[in-house]
């Protein structure tokens, strides 16, 4: 090797150590001690937990399609508005796939107390601001309920739960009329995130049509309703899964999450009136009426 290339190749490789040593990577479990320490630093103490689970996504799928994806976006965002991204997690309410291999449901107890000991972790380690984003629509009712718990006792962070929103405008046409699990979105999703672990030949190989085998008032709940209508754990149409429809609503649910990280930095107030409620919470009785 000549030494002027030598020498040129070793500053680049001198200025990307320095880069890196500027900016620390997004994923927690990358991070140095030290690095992780000014990680915390840099994001003001936002973290953010990824919620996945592991079920089954039709014939198609990956049994990790929403924790693969959520954490594809949540570390895509927090690149783009910097926070630390929590491992994998999917430790969530997944009762509904019981039937079907693969699939992990653990007890509603462990849920919640694993769910809370890892945020009362996180914080311990500078965590103050946790946003948990939501890649599972059977956490939906749960996560909320979880932040809403965090008022029962006082802590010194505050929990957060961003949820899948509205896309705007200019998506891609849909071509399926049911599209609610494993269907042409959420394949189209995972085109993107880990198009190798997408099997779109086997598509058809199983019915992803709605059984309607209860006949219930619309407002009238009972659990075994997805099963109901969806035994296959399959609800939609992956056929016409296609990469431009993947592409649009990742970059959408990734500008959602990123918008919600720098909200989220800069909100002052929650922590605030959360301790103001935790001391009126110790003497209700002193509470003004």
């Amino acid at each position: 090797m000549r030494f002027s290339n030598w020498f040129s190749g070793s500053l680049i490789l001198l200025g990307a150590v320095s880069l890196s040593a500027q900016t620390p990577a997004v994923k927690w479990e990358e991070l140095t001690a030290a690095d992780f320490a000014a990680a915390i630093h840099k994001s003001g103490g936002t973290c953010l937990l990824p919620f996945g689970i592991i079920e089954k996504h039709g014939p198609q799928l990956p049994l990790g399609t929403d924790l693969i994806n959520v954490r594809y976006v949540s570390v895509h965002a927090a690149e783009r508005e910097f926070a630390i991204v929590f491992p994998a997690y999917y430790f969530g309410q997944i009762f509904e796939a019981r039937h079907e291999p693969g699939t992990m449901a653990y007890p509603a107890h462990l849920q919640m107390e694993l769910l809370q000991a890892t945020t009362d972790e996180m914080a311990r380690n500078g965590c103050k601001k946790i946003i948990i984003v939501n890649g599972h629509g059977g956490n939906s009712s749960f996560l909320p309920y979880f932040a809403q718990s965090q008022l029962a006792s006082p802590h010194d962070y505050v929990v957060y739960v961003v949820d899948h929103g509205e896309y705007p405008p200019g998506r891609p046409a849909m071509h399926s009329k049911t599209d609610m699990h494993a269907g042409e979105s959420e394949t189209s999703h995972t085109m993107i995130s880990r198009p190798d672990l997408v099997h779109l030949d086997r598509a058809a190989s199983e019915s992803g049509a709605d059984q309607h085998r209860l006949d219930l008032p619309s407002d009238v709940y009972t659990g075994i309703w997805w099963y109901a209508r969806f035994p296959n754990h399959y609800a939609g149409d992956a056929t016409a899964a296609n990469t431009a429809l993947g592409q649009f609503d990742m970059n959408a649910w990734t500008d959602r999450v990123a918008a919600a990280i720098k909200a989220v930095k800069a909100d002052q107030k929650s922590l605030e009136l959360q301790n103001e409620f935790f001391e009126k919470s110790g003497h209700p009785l002193d509470t003004r009426q």
